[in-house]
């Protein structure tokens, strides 16, 4: 190399520490700024915590509700049946007007079970079905196919067509 090169080589400036703090941030300023960014990154997290446990509680707090007030509406349908009730006990004048209000108060019963969708098992001449029906006696009987119910002792009651109470039936067998 010719000592021009050299001289040239040597003549190269350096940036100065002034020029590079201009324009790189500092260390400090670099570290400063990531820890106010992870201070507002942990504040995120913890609002999003509180935030789900807040609609956690809310859903939870919904449940218990529904579970405690499920039958709300069935139940004042039942108060309307009590009161007939009520009032038959309180009417001693014949057999009759006991009867009649006997009568009045079992249609209000049954309305107030087909509005919330229980339905009787009443299930005489259908095969036996061990789902809906629980057989008490089996009889011999000549002109029913086996396993036929042919009489109902108590009868069952489905939910939304869930069996909640199963009928109790008497079931045909060959003699």
């Amino acid at each position: 190399m010719s000592n021009d090169a050299q001289q040239e080589n040597q003549t190269v400036e350096t940036p100065t520490a002034e020029a590079t703090a201009t324009e790189t941030p500092s260390i400090e300023s670099q570290l400063a700024s990531a820890l106010e960014e992870l201070e507002k990154a942990r504040q995120d997290v913890l609002y999003a915590k509180a935030e789900s446990d807040n609609a956690r509680r809310r859903a939870q707090d919904e449940v218990d509700k529904a579970r405690k007030f499920a039958v709300e509406k069935f139940a004042s349908e039942l108060l309307a049946v009590k009161d007939s009730l009520e009032m038959a006990l309180k009417d001693n004048s014949s057999i009759e007007n006991i009867k009649a209000g006997v009568d009045l108060t079992l249609k209000q019963l049954s309305g107030a079970f087909e509005k919330f969708a229980v339905r009787e098992i009443n299930p005489v001449g259908e095969k036996l079905d061990p789902h809906k029906h629980q057989a008490m006696t089996v009889v011999p009987v000549a002109d029913k196919e086996p396993n036929t119910v042919i009489d109902v002792m108590q009868k069952g009651y489905t939910l939304a067509d869930r069996v909640i109470r199963p009928a109790l039936v008497v079931v045909s067998k060959a003699p």
